[in-house]
């Protein structure tokens, strides 16, 4: 490889290092947790979501109906192989579920995985659903946020029995929700209104989702969206929590909304590093998507708004929507989409590069049925991108063994064209152009690698998956850092490593680094050090750089590169041998522990 061959690799991974570096050191804040505000005097005296006004019916304000909380109403039990909690029969919320097969940390004992709560909970998240008024009535004439329902005596919602909750308004219209939900994370919710008042009535369905306050654990990482997500006909909206306050302002209550007419599919929610809710109103059905943010009340807002009904005397009118509240798991996700649920799949952030992203995850995923180990999953991943690339690495370490032979007609042009660089450059292009090799052909494996690294980091950090994903040993959540330190010798000593997001732990790396480290400095030692003193010192320490920047990035990300590293020295040894170059690795090892002459340091 020549001069402008190494001049390149130097560039890119010295702008690969400064990205790294920046993200290492310069992390973007935490947010902020925002202050308790006031509840406004038209707000809803428990502090909930303010109920949407009907499409196309009389304008009526923006708030439900003033009631005092009821911390102690009765509540109806949901209990299914994957998620338990229950349901609060004032307002009928959905306010209160966990998931049975998620715990908040490794310690077998820690809390399970609480993703909704009530009202009066710090971080309360709900879901809740209701009419909202059109021509002829009033917001008192349909249930609301504050409305107490009845339910069946010792019901328990699970997925072999619906839930059907009733509520009468004292003047002829009765109002049902029945609740279902499948083995997974999808609920059911059919609102039904039957029409006995002596005359027409207007009211529209809708389904409202709020969260108060941002969410406790907030990443607010760049390569990770956390937020307000939703599809309206096809078109992604990732909009985080902060940019909510840019909304226009909505006149009838203050709030900062966006509105979005739905012609055909869409859904909306809110998305979490691991976890979910969203409104999903059924394929086919337009409806109006509301976003908004409350500031006085600190409240994140998503609304589906369907189309008014008409209900006239003796006749009645139902509809159904569907609200996804779990976990992000692939293969659950996927399910809903292929069953209609269009671009589902997108509320798992892949990032730009999704066309390398889904493929790769997709690989991984079934490696990890296949084999029962993510840590082993990640390295056949590993030995398939390289079988993909092998022959452009091929091709890249067969012109770096043929630029090795032509070494010595290299020394000899130098001596030809003495300080006549345009003469030794020209020479240099003829000498190529004979024997058919391409200087530039040795960077291919680093400029291919670079995207593959970025999409696999996206990988590991962004799906469910990884989280809490064992390999062996102590490597017990491939997610996370390697737990291992050279503080404690790896384990042998009796106290603890230093805490991930500590500085002592940037330095007192563990296992999975050191070994990234060398493996990193072992491939280089397949050429001799370059000639040039600043190159051979950055190309020395690059390996050593590298074992501590991302001694804290998550394990399977180091368990990918060691692997990697390992294959890319197997194949461009055995290449190099096969058109008869033999890298001399143990005189290159050797040459690097060599103390240098004074005058080659001068």
């Amino acid at each position: 490889m020549d001069d402008q061959n190494k001049n390149l690799i130097l560039a890119t991974v010295l702008s690969f290092l400064v990205i790294l570096g920046w993200y290492t050191f310069f992390p973007p804040p935490e947010p902020e947790q925002a202050p308790e505000t006031a509840i406004s005097e038209t707000a809803p005296a428990d502090g909930t979501a303010a109920a949407p006004s009907a499409a196309g019916a009389d304008a009526v304000a923006d708030t439900a109906p003033e009631q005092a909380a009821a911390p102690d109403a009765p509540r109806v039990a949901i209990d299914t192989p994957r998620v338990t909690g229950s349901i609060s029969l004032q307002g009928g919320r959905i306010d209160d579920l966990s998931l049975k097969d998620y715990r908040e940390t490794l310690d077998e004992n820690s809390p399970i995985v609480k993703l909704l709560k009530p009202v009066g909970e710090a971080g309360a998240y709900y879901a809740l659903y209701g009419w909202a008024p059109g021509a002829g009535l009033t917001l008192d004439d349909v249930p609301g946020a504050n409305t107490v329902w009845s339910a069946p005596d010792g019901a328990t919602l699970s997925p072999d029995s619906p839930v059907t909750l009733t509520w009468d308004n004292g003047k002829g219209l009765t109002f049902s929700r029945t609740i279902a939900v499948d083995q997974d994370y999808m609920f059911s919710v059919t609102q039904s209104v039957a029409n006995a008042s002596g005359g027409t009535v207007s009211l529209a369905p809708y389904g409202t989702l709020a969260r108060h306050g941002q969410p406790a654990g907030l990443k607010n990482f760049f390569i990770l969206h956390e937020g307000l997500v939703g599809m309206t006909d096809g078109e992604l909206a990732e909009i985080d929590y902060d940019d909510m306050a840019d909304f226009d302002p909505d006149p009838r209550d203050g709030s900062k909304s966006s509105v979005k007419q739905v012609e055909a599919n869409g859904w909306i929610g809110f998305t979490d590093h691991y976890w979910m809710s969203t409104l999903v109103p059924a394929p086919g059905q337009g409806f109006r998507s509301i976003a908004k943010f409350d500031e006085r009340r600190e409240i994140y807002q998503t609304d589906v708004v369907l189309p008014t009904v008409t209900v006239a005397e003796g006749q009645s009118s139902e509809v159904t929507t569907q609200l996804f509240a779990g976990a992000k798991e692939w293969d659950a996700i996927r399910g809903y989409e292929k069953a209609g649920i269009a671009g589902f799949l997108d509320v798992i952030d892949w990032g730009w590069f999704f066309f390398l992203t889904k493929p790769m995850f997709w690989l991984l995923h079934n490696l990890n049925v296949l084999i029962g180990n993510m840590g082993w999953a990640i390295i056949g991943l590993t030995v398939v991108i390289k079988i993909l690339v092998f022959p452009l690495a091929y091709k890249s370490y067969a012109s770096m063994a043929k630029m090795k032979e032509l070494q010595p007609e290299m020394e000899k042009l130098k001596e030809r064209a003495g300080d006549d660089r345009q003469k030794m450059q020209k020479e240099m292009m003829e000498l190529y152009k004979k024997e058919k090799v391409n200087p530039a052909a040795g960077c291919l494996p680093i400029l291919i690698q670079i995207p593959i690294f970025f999409s696999l980091y996206k990988v590991i950090f962004v799906t469910l998956e990884l989280r809490h994903a064992p390999f062996f040993g102590p490597f017990q959540d491939l997610s996370a850092p390697d737990p291992t330190s050279i503080m404690n010798l790896f384990g042998l000593l009796p106290f603890d490593a230093p805490a991930p997001e500590s500085v002592l732990a940037l330095v007192f790396i563990g296992i999975l680094p050191i070994l990234l480290g060398i493996s990193m400095w072992l491939q280089q030692k397949l050429n001799p050090a370059p000639t040039d003193p600043t190159q051979q010192m950055i190309f020395a320490w690059m390996p050593w750089v590298f074992m501590f920047m991302l001694g804290g990035f998550a394990s399977g990300l180091v368990v990918y590169w060691i692997a990697n590293n390992t294959i890319t020295f197997t194949q461009q040894y055995l290449i190099m041998r096969s058109h008869g170059y033999k890298p001399d690795v143990f005189g290159n090892i050797k040459s690097s522990f060599k103390k240098k002459p004074k005058a080659e340091k001068e």
